[in-house]
């Protein structure tokens, strides 16, 4: 793995891990200014769209395990077991893109209940 591809990786690991601790500050610097999200429920929302429908306003998550973990070239590709505080617990994955060292795009797959 070349260097780019290890701090991309990284990236990811932090992103998710920002989301448990609730840490909107560090995720927002990894963001480019016109970040979009899509998942089956969002069509290429923004940033603002992102932070408000994306992060919950009481924590969801027990925990989120990483699978899965490719990165290569411009993008890379997660796959995710959640555990949810009320004990359940799903599968998706997720599609980055990166510009430079920052995320320019997330697309989510839903997965099954587990």
């Amino acid at each position: 793995m070349n260097a780019m591809d290890s701090s991309r990786e990284r990236t990811v690991r932090d992103l998710y891990a920002a989301y448990l601790g609730d840490r909107k500050e560090i995720v927002g610097a990894m963001l480019t200014e016109d970040f979009t999200f899509s998942s089956p429920r969002d069509d290429h929302i923004d940033r603002a769209a992102y932070f408000d429908r994306c992060w919950p306003k009481e924590p969801l998550f027990r925990d989120i395990v990483i699978e899965f973990l490719a990165v290569g070239g411009d993008e890379a590709v997660v796959r995710y077991r959640a555990e949810k505080l009320d004990g359940g617990s799903f599968h998706n994955m997720e599609s980055f893109h990166f510009r430079g060292e920052k995320i320019a795009s997330v697309e989510v797959y839903f997965g099954r209940n587990l």
